[in-house]
């Protein structure tokens, strides 16, 4: 049972990390007006990280009995999440305001940062996966 757990877990934070990428984020880019697409984007990033954040702690908690070296990897990505949340994302929307205020440095911290985000989140994902497969098999 506790298995299941970990493994339901696990994959309910692979398919929404796969949705988010694949599907939310590029639909409303695209059926939305730039600006009002990434405030949108900008008020569902704190929910997602939240969300992924309590999902793999959870998957981290269960796999602890299963298998203790994915409860790492997960644990490591709930902090990952936690960090874009609470240290990357306002740090991302600081210079963002600057960069639009026209601070050419804030525009280069700016894609810096948000480079850096993304870089975590794919590798998130990874790990995810990782866990994921060795769960199941």
């Amino acid at each position: 049972m506790i298995k299941l757990a970990a493994i339901l877990a696990t994959a309910a934070t692979f398919g929404s990390m796969l949705f988010f990428a694949a599907v939310v984020a590029p639909l409303v880019f695209s059926k939305l007006p730039t600006p009002t697409a990434g405030a949108f984007i900008r008020q569902l990033f704190p929910v997602y990280f939240v969300v992924m954040a309590a999902t793999t702690a959870l998957a981290a908690l269960a796999a602890t009995m299963v298998t203790p070296a994915d409860a790492l990897v997960l644990a490591a990505v709930s902090v990952g999440f936690l960090y874009s949340r609470m240290v990357l994302l306002p740090r991302i929307d600081q210079v963002r305001e600057r960069a639009l205020a026209g601070d050419e440095r804030a525009t280069q911290r700016f894609r810096r940062l948000h480079r850096a985000s993304t870089v975590l989140n794919g590798l998130q994902l990874i790990a995810v996966t990782a866990a994921l497969i060795r769960l199941v098999g």
